[in-house]
Parts: C-alpha cells; sequence; structure tokens
C-alpha cells in the first residue's frame, strides 16, 4: 500500500471516529436533557403504575451492576492476596468452559443458555436461586470449616 493510501485511509477512520463520537455525545445530550420513559412510552400513555415498574427496572439493574462489580473486585481481590488459588480457579474455570464446549454441540448449548437467561428472571421471582446459591454457600462454608478443624 503506498503512503497516499495509507493518508487516505487513516483520514478516512478519523472522520468515522469523529463521527461516532458526535453521534454518541448528541444521544447522550439527548438523554439527560429530558427523562427516557415518557419518549419512549408517549407521554398520555404514561401511568403512576408503569413509572413504579420503570423504576423497579431500572433499580433492579443497578443492583445487578453492583453485584457484577462486587464480584469483579472480589475477584481482583483473590489475584493480589491469593495468586496460587487465583490461578488454579481460572484454570479450573476455563478448562470447565472449554470442556463443555468442546461435548455440546453449539446450537444446543445456545439454546440451553437463551433458555436459562429467559427463565432466570421468573426463577428469581419464586426465590429458587435463592434457595441454591444458599445451599451452596452453606456447602462451602462446611468445607472451610473442615479445612479449618484439619489445620489446627
Amino acid at each position: 500500500m503506498s503512503e497516499r493510501q495509507e493518508l487516505n485511509e487513516l483520514t478516512h477512520r478519523k472522520f468515522s471516529c469523529a463521527g461516532i463520537c458526535v453521534a454518541f455525545v448528541s444521544f447522550c445530550c439527548f438523554m439527560l436533557h429530558q427523562p427516557a420513559a415518557p419518549r419512549i412510552f408517549g407521554s398520555n400513555k404514561w401511568t403512576t403504575e408503569q413509572q413504579q415498574r420503570f423504576h423497579e427496572i431500572c433499580s433492579n439493574l443497578v443492583k445487578t451492576r453492583r453485584r457484577a462489580v462486587g464480584w469483579w473486585k472480589r475477584l481482583f481481590t483473590l489475584k493480589e492476596e491469593k495468586p496460587k488459588m487465583y490461578f488454579m480457579t481460572m484454570i479450573v474455570s476455563l478448562a470447565a468452559v472449554a470442556w463443555v464446549g468442546q461435548q455440546v454441540h453449539n446450537l444446543l448449548l445456545t439454546y440451553l443458555i437463551v433458555t436459562f437467561l429467559l427463565l432466570l428472571p421468573g426463577l428469581n421471582q419464586h426465590g429458587i436461586i435463592l434457595k441454591y446459591i444458599g445451599m451452596a454457600k452453606r456447602e462451602i462454608n462446611k468445607l472451610l470449616k473442615h479445612k479449618e478443624k484439619k489445620n489446627e
């Protein structure tokens, strides 16, 4: 590729990135200028019940984000405090994902993941997820206590 073509291609990339940035900034300014809910659903159709539901959805999204950030911070804390444990955890989890990906056909795996994600709100609403998470926590605590007793 000649120098002129490289320069021309670089100029096109710069203009493309600048255009994307301008579009994003204008979209953000529009979203910040007015509340999003009336624009999405129409102001004449917007009721108090819908407002409460919208608020509930937004707060659930914020809680989910906080949980994800918390898990992310725990992961990096584990990496700093116990690097060998972090390394083994990553190796085992990545090996498990690779093994499942090798054993199960991609289309079936995609179907199972999408089905689980679609059923997740109902499972959460009925408390099934909390039940099994609590059971897993109790089992892990038992294993940790048993390990501490062995070390003493």
